[in-house]
């Protein structure tokens, strides 16, 4: 028979032996969580170390593709160059899709008369009285003029922008945003549309896109139906515009190309990118990039404050 003594000296030890066994139960506990999230660090690391090697590949073989781009430009004669077109190829596990156009067929904002912008704002929905002040605002922003006599660096001033025009070259086409009074949405149209790179006062009107050819002056849509259908075959495409509109024309492309490549990996992984080069008749290198974007850049730069 258990007497009372025996009693409480069992219920004494089993308290503390009870309150251990809790603490190593806690401990494991905290363990097994903190090698479930190890699992998961490691896990996720490793997923990004693929995607960035993922991602090196992909801008190997991009450059892959401008380097043929350039080669097939320069091994043709000056004459008979293409203005545009594209090709594809095999390398490594991936397809590669290549489109390269000459940048002459957008419009510069950097050498574009008023005439061939005011036409683009209001092709993209501007009132014609808008469009009228944009083109001339985007003038402003290009045209060098001494700050304290320029009535365009006062308007910023008024304005309480925190800058002044720049007074020289849009180096970007993005830097249309900064121009005082255009409507970003406009601005984001305009876009697919211009260049900084052409260099030209012109539109190559076999290349351009149709809200290009629009911004000509005396079209019509009828007009522009009509010449998208013909300038392919037609022996002097000019010839079909409008008068008004011939001297804001060319069938000539530059140097500088818009080249879009495609890649698919045989994993599925799928990448592209944008690249604007500059070909050279001489010298050691055949080409200049003027501007890179990709879907890594382009997600980084969405994501900035």
């Amino acid at each position: 028979m258990m007497t009372g003594s025996a009693f409480n000296f069992r219920a004494k030890r089993s308290a503390p032996d009870g309150f251990i066994v809790v603490i190593v139960l806690w401990i494991l506990g905290a363990l097994s969580a903190l090698v479930s999230i190890y699992a998961v660090y490691v896990i996720n690391t490793a997923s990004a170390f693929a995607a960035y090697d993922d991602h090196m590949k992909a801008e190997a073989l991009v450059s892959a593709a401008l380097e043929l781009t350039a080669y097939q430009q320069q091994a043709a004669s000056a004459q008979s160059r293409p203005t545009h077109g594209g090709f594809n190829f095999r390398l490594g596990q991936a397809n590669i899709v290549v489109e390269f156009q000459s940048e002459a067929a957008r419009v510069d904002l950097n050498t574009a008369p008023k005439q061939l912008l005011f036409g683009l704002f209001v092709t993209l929905g501007a009132r014609p009285a808008d469009a009228d002040s944009y083109s001339d605002r985007v003038i402003g922003w290009r045209t060098p003029s001494p700050k304290d006599q320029d009535p365009e660096a006062s308007a910023y001033r008024m304005a309480r922008l925190g800058y002044q025009p720049r007074g020289a070259k849009f180096p970007h086409a993005n830097e249309l945003s900064l121009v005082r009074d255009l409507p970003p949405s406009l601005v984001e149209r305009a876009l697919p549309f211009v260049t900084v790179y052409s260099g030209r006062p012109q539109v190559n009107v076999l290349d351009a896109a149709p809200e290009v050819i629009a911004a000509l002056p005396g079209m019509t849509q009828d007009r522009l139906n009509e010449f998208l259908l013909q300038r392919q075959t037609s022996p002097d495409a000019k010839l079909l515009l409008p008068t008004d509109a011939q001297q804001y024309a060319t069938l000539e492309g530059s140097k500088a190309f818009r080249v879009k490549v495609r890649i698919a990996f045989d994993d599925g992984h799928r990448d592209s990118a944008e690249v604007v080069i500059l070909l050279f008749e001489e010298g050691d290198q055949p080409f200049a990039i003027l501007s890179w974007r990709d879907e890594l850049n382009a997600m980084l730069a969405d994501n900035m404050p």
